[in-house]
């Protein structure tokens, strides 16, 4: 039972993938000793008035992971599942992807463990903050630069620039990412991340000689993520067969139309019950017999426990974390390409450095410039994980891995130690 829960405790994924990859590279003790724990982890208290005129106190975190290549730079999520394991877990994996894609930033990430669904606008703000008054020695442009997660978004970002601002006495667009366009928001930011997994999906079928065109694909989650890969692999001629939410999940083998129910969640807030489709059980979609499955939900979707029923030739993580180790280990021993998280879903971190830099230069890009910019950074990053993979005859994610570390490992070499 213990091994169970070490298993799926997301910092001792995070951990245990470094390893291999260290051992990978053969680093020694004294760098893994400066590079593998965060540098600095905050907790703090949140009291916050309700609705009602009580006082709810919530638990938060912020934890800056490395900022030996740049600024940290991370999401915050408002999840009711949110630890300090799990907050530490992101952190690190934002460290590697930023160094995947070759991008000068550390990584970072925050959390609030909250449930924002029975929570009011008015609480939400407030909630946000006070939250980033109690970060505030933590953040800033040149030091930590947050960005929408799990449930928060531009509106979350504009309340935490707008609060930061007002304590400098002047407005820093550039201390958050996904915020709207009109505060110094970066065009393309909102569908990043997915149109990020779509690049590396394309390279991935060109990899394994899979036309794109008449591929099946199932997606789990069908929040931004998901639905934009969706959405771009359904425009490149990709049947997209299932598809999931918190609500539910729906499947049609002949393909679903992902226009038509990326509207109708966007009316309802679900995709239960999408005309055309027929209900299945969460399980079953991860066991469909497809081309391409996108895990695009939460950490841990695939353990040592279902591994073996998934029925996908290539899994693309849109989602952090989700697949063990143990699921690793399985999927890789049936002959099943993963595309890991840290180099599937680094679009959204690729595009929030885009908008960090449009926010320092006051110069703004257009849409088409921004995705011609990412499909670049994304293919690149790509060849250079598949090219480790292949010369090094390690899984792609240790390859991914390896890429990461070793650039960071670089980077503290060159700094060294102060004093």
């Amino acid at each position: 039972m213990l091994a169970t829960k070490l298993v799926d405790n997301a910092y001792d994924v995070a951990l245990e993938n470094f390893d291999s990859a260290a051992d990978a590279l053969g680093l020694d003790n004294d760098t893994r000793e400066m590079i593998k724990f965060p540098e600095r982890v905050l907790t703090v208290t949140v009291p916050v008035r309700m609705d009602d005129g009580h006082i709810h106190r919530f638990e938060a975190y912020r934890v800056q992971h490395s900022t030996a290549r740049g600024p940290a730079k991370g999401g915050i999520r408002f999840h009711p599942q949110v630890t300090l394991d799990e907050v530490k877990a992101l952190a690190t994996w934002m460290t590697w992807k930023c160094a995947v894609v070759n991008i000068p930033f550390g990584g970072g990430k925050g959390g609030i463990t909250c449930d924002p669904k029975h929570m009011s606008q008015g609480e939400l703000e407030r909630m946000t903050r006070r939250y980033t008054s109690a970060i505030l020695p933590l953040i800033g442009p040149d030091q930590d630069i947050p960005a929408p997660d799990v449930y928060t978004n531009s509106q979350t970002m504009a309340w935490i620039m707008d609060t930061y601002s007002m304590t400098k006495g002047y407005t820093i667009p550039g201390v958050v990412t996904g915020k709207p366009i009109s505060l110094g928001g970066s065009l393309g930011r909102n569908e990043a991340t997915g149109r990020g997994c779509f690049y590396t999906i394309q390279c991935a079928c060109e990899h394994l000689d899979i036309p794109l065109k008449g591929a099946t694909v199932a997606v789990q989650g069908f929040g931004n993520a998901g639905s934009i890969a969706a959405q771009l692999l359904h425009e490149a001629g990709a049947r997209i067969i299932a598809v999931s939410d918190s609500t539910g999940c729906i499947y049609n083998r002949d393909g679903l139309d992902i226009p038509e129910l990326m509207h109708m969640k966007e009316i309802t807030g679900h995709v239960y019950g999408f005309p055309g489709s027929e209900p299945i059980e969460p399980a079953a979609l991860l066991a469909l017999k497809c081309d391409i499955l996108v895990p695009a939900a939460l950490e841990n979707a695939v353990t040592g426990e279902n591994a073996n029923t998934i029925g996908a030739r290539i899994i693309a993580e849109a989602a952090n974390g989700p697949l063990t180790p143990a699921a690793d280990r399985i999927l890789e021993a049936k002959g099943a390409f993963v595309i890991p998280d840290i180099l599937c879903n680094a679009g959204g971190v690729t595009v929030s450095y885009f908008e960090w830099v449009q926010d320092e230069q006051h110069l703004f890009w257009e849409a088409q410039d921004v995705y011609n910019r990412l499909e670049k950074v994304m293919k690149t990053s790509f060849k250079d994980v598949l090219k480790i993979h292949i010369d090094r005859n390690v899984s792609m994610r240790i390859a991914a891995n390896m890429l990461g570390i070793g650039r960071v490992a670089e980077a503290i070499h060159l700094r060294g130690i102060y004093p």
